[in-house]
């Protein structure tokens, strides 16, 4: 057969693939994630690590007077405080800002400066030239800005309790530089928003960090830390309208002001992350925060990732550490032009099963480079396509980075998923389905 009808049968295939996907994904969808019902939703029996030992049900068994409709961080922290450890579910209408007054006003980084500090005058005392490079800053701007930061951290972090369905009202709820804990509760289901620039005003300049410095940020948009069943679904993280890539430099280094997207560290334990979309952002997951974190992590960690899209995500999609990560079905996009330096780290004591995923990349780009060995840690990872072909991660990174070998066999096969559909269709149906405001794919 010439090469051109190949083409043409192959994609005839592919298509027939796609319509029968979405004939059995389409009549069989409970419902929107915004949509009458779906504020009572509850993680289905084997979706994930989630559905481990006992179910995900967040706040599925709120009574009335548990139920809260807020528009700004004070009424949010104010319906966690009011419900406790009940069954609470509590929906974000319009958009909430983290960095902002009692009134739900937004508030600039000004507001927040302590005894003295200002940028400017953070720069001129800690100017290599002045300061030097072999210690890190001390003194009183260091002090002011430490200050500054604290008052920060206390308007930007908002504890999630146990028990709760977080869940955005309608197409368009939006938080906007708060950075949401789930620390150390159970049972939370987070739906159907979108995460926006949780942004540091305060980033630490640390001029002995690698061969230059860096500036180090705080705040992650999303952070499970040390907690039990969470399901986070159809939700929306990036950085808005403060990309790092649009912030000056200083000291010849970017001025940083995000951390990650969304991290799963500290002993955190049965986490199930579907269809959502984590995009435009430079170190977007840890699945695990520290090599020396072990007596917290071994036996725990255990994640699924499946039908999310990483557009344009320069690292840590995710970096894993001593965890068993099942990542199935997810789409990674990588564009012309935008940053990128791998997608899966494999780190110390991980166990990850990188199988059925989808790679779409430009022209020139090196294969090799979507794993990246950070410790002595094998995985499994079969039948992903890259641009349309099976492809070996494995091999390939062998190949391309002859120091860096990777083995292969994490040493566990997963079973909790629902359905697991074919790389040449993950491209259509997660450009349908992930993501706040579309529509719920089962």
């Amino acid at each position: 057969m010439p090469a051109r009808m190949r083409h043409v049968r192959a994609i005839a295939v592919v298509m027939g693939c796609a319509s029968l996907a979405l004939a059995v994904s389409l009549p069989a969808q409970a419902s929107i994630p915004h949509g009458k019902g779906a504020e009572r939703t509850v993680l289905a029996p084997g979706d994930g690590w989630a559905a481990a030992e006992g179910s995900t049900t967040g706040g599925a068994k709120a009574t009335p007077e548990h139920v809260y409709t807020v528009t700004n961080r004070a009424e949010l922290i104010a319906a966690f405080e009011d419900a406790g450890d009940a069954p609470k579910i509590v929906r974000i209408a319009g958009t909430v800002h983290g960095n902002s007054d009692a009134a739900g006003t937004p508030i600039g980084c000004e507001a927040y400066q302590q005894d003295g500090y200002t940028l400017e005058k953070y720069l001129a005392a800690y100017d290599p030239e002045v300061w030097g490079r072999d210690e890190v800053p001390s003194g009183p701007l260091e002090d002011a800005r430490v200050a500054s930061a604290k008052r920060q951290a206390a308007a930007v972090n908002v504890n999630v309790p146990s028990n709760t369905t977080l869940i955005g009202a309608g197409k368009d709820a939006t938080v906007v530089g708060a950075s949401l804990q789930v620390k150390n509760v159970s049972n939370v289901i987070i739906r159907n928003l979108t995460f926006e620039d949780t942004y540091d005003c305060f980033p630490q300049w640390d001029p002995t960090d690698g061969d230059t410095g860096h500036w180090n940020s705080e705040y992650d948009n999303l952070v499970v830390y040390g907690s039990r069943h969470v399901w986070v679904d159809h939700n929306t993280f990036s950085d808005g309208d403060r990309p790092d890539a649009d912030q000056p430099r200083y000291f010849d280094e970017l001025f940083q002001q995000h951390d990650g997207l969304f991290d799963i560290v500290r002993g955190a334990d049965l986490v199930t992350v579907s269809w959502n979309v984590l995009k435009d952002h430079d170190k977007t997951m840890l699945i695990g925060n520290s090599d020396g974190a072990g007596a917290d992590d071994r036996g725990k960690l255990r994640v699924t990732l499946h039908h999310n899209l990483f557009k344009d995500v320069n690292e840590r999609a995710p970096r894993v550490r001593f965890g068993q990560v099942d990542s199935y079905n997810n789409h990674f996009v990588a564009t012309a032009g935008a940053a990128y330096g791998y997608t899966y780290g494999i780190g110390a004591e991980s166990h990850l099963v990188a199988e059925h995923n989808a790679f779409s990349v430009p022209k020139g780009f090196d294969k090799a480079t979507i794993l990246k060995k950070w410790s002595e840690s094998s995985l499994t990872a079969g039948d992903n396509y890259v641009n349309g072909r099976r492809t070996d991660l494995i091999a390939v990174h062998n190949a391309g980075v002859p120091a860096e070998q990777l083995t292969e066999g994490a040493g566990w096969t997963p079973t909790l998923r629902t359905r697991t559909d074919h790389p040449l269709v993950v491209p259509l149906l997660v450009g349908l389905g992930a993501g706040a405001g579309r529509p719920t794919l089962r």
